[in-house]
């Protein structure tokens, strides 16, 4: 890995941490404009990181709700 998707890396796993803290679901944004402004390489490995990781979490929300919905579904059954 390179020192910039290292760095990348670990910037976009401290924005989350900073985002969940604060509910400032677009801060990433913010700390991208900053990084443009100094470094365009890193801005682009780290919103690749941001999008993918949030990709991420909207799937796994996604597959948590499908779980929750067949587990409900199952238990109906039973109950019936």
């Amino acid at each position: 890995m390179s020192t910039i998707e290292t760095l990348a890396q670990k910037l976009a796993v401290d924005t989350l941490k900073v985002q969940d803290a604060t509910g400032e679901e677009r801060l990433y944004v913010e700390v991208g404009q900053v990084l443009g402004a100094a470094s365009q390489s890193l801005e682009e490995a780290f919103l690749t990181e941001m999008r993918v990781r949030l990709a991420e979490r909207k799937a796994r929300d996604f597959l948590n709700r499908r779980i929750q919905q067949a587990q409900a579904q199952l238990d109906a059954k039973g109950d019936a």
